[in-house]
């Protein structure tokens, strides 16, 4: 797939900023309430940095609300449906997808869109490489807070391929159809 490139790159570009910007002017106030909210309900840092794949496969860092108990493993496992590791703010947050507004910091910061194919976790796409060999395809383009798949439905836990695959499609949908609107 082709990149998004020329006039239309700055312009998506400048609409991302713009938005992200004012987004986080607005919603200040509600994030820092969520902080103070999350370090009361558990110990550990508000915030949650994770190494993903942006556009052209560079890692880029992707910032969270922290949504489960830190219990010092190093090894990722994907969450799931009544995961015990998520706290009970965490629940939440997920259920509400608050969890990802500091995401709204990388787009500001120009590693992520507002819109685009959601990074996954590193392990992730190395689980999916081989069986999934559309799966590059998504890096033509910057990932997003959200995309094309999210909206329809393919978000959260992949426990089967079909999913997996059927996130990839709807995220090559986007990026052979995207517009500004």
């Amino acid at each position: 797939l082709r990149p998004i490139a020329g006039f239309g790159a700055a312009l998506k570009r400048l609409e991302d900023f713009v938005f992200a910007s004012i987004a986080l002017l607005i919603l200040f106030p509600l994030m820092a309430l969520i902080s103070i909210v999350i370090k009361l309900d558990s110990t550990g840092p508000a915030l949650f940095c994770q190494a993903r794949r942006g556009r052209n496969r560079e890692i880029i860092n992707v910032y969270k609300f922290r949504t489960m108990y830190q219990d010092g493993s190093a090894e990722f496992r994907q969450a799931q449906k009544d995961d015990p590791r998520v706290t009970r703010v965490g629940g939440f947050l997920r259920r509400t997808s608050l969890d990802e507004l500091p995401q709204l910091f990388n787009v500001v910061q120009g590693s992520m869109s507002m819109v685009g194919p959601r990074p996954h976790p590193l392990k992730l796409d190395e689980d999916f490489k081989y069986t999934i060999p559309a799966l590059a395809s998504r890096y033509a383009v910057k990932p997003g807070i959200t995309g094309w798949a999210q909206i329809n439905g393919y978000r959260g836990e992949t426990r089967r391929l079909q999913d997996m695959v059927a996130r990839v499609e709807h995220d090559r949908h986007y990026i052979r159809h995207w517009t500004l609107w």
